[in-house]
């Protein structure tokens, strides 16, 4: 067979090969199986956790637009320069940053 050489920062390993193995015949599956926790949540509650996941982040998006566009509106009318002409007014409105960071 051949041999194959592996090296670490702190050891060196050589590893012969004898021939091709089929994983599925032998039983080694790596230490995964169809029937863990994980697995058995994402087939009963999966589409569930997904819908969840999608409802949250539309809200997180939707919060974040209405809170930059609230932040941006105050500041006009205070009668600051509109972003929209070059002004940077907005970056000291802590209602922008919420929604920016949200």
């Amino acid at each position: 067979g051949s041999l194959v050489t592996l090296s670490c920062l702190s050891q060196r390993v050589v590893c012969r090969v004898v021939g091709d193995a089929d994983l599925a015949a032998s039983g080694q599956d790596n230490g995964t199986s169809d029937d863990s926790w994980v697995a058995q949540l994402e087939s009963k509650y999966g589409f569930y956790i997904g819908l969840g996941l999608a409802v949250f982040s539309s809200f997180l998006i939707g919060s974040s637009v209405i809170l930059k566009k609230k932040g941006l509106l105050r500041l006009v009318e205070k009668g600051g320069t509109r972003a929209g002409d070059g002004g940077h007014g907005y970056l000291k409105d802590w209602l922008w940053w919420a929604g920016l960071l949200t």
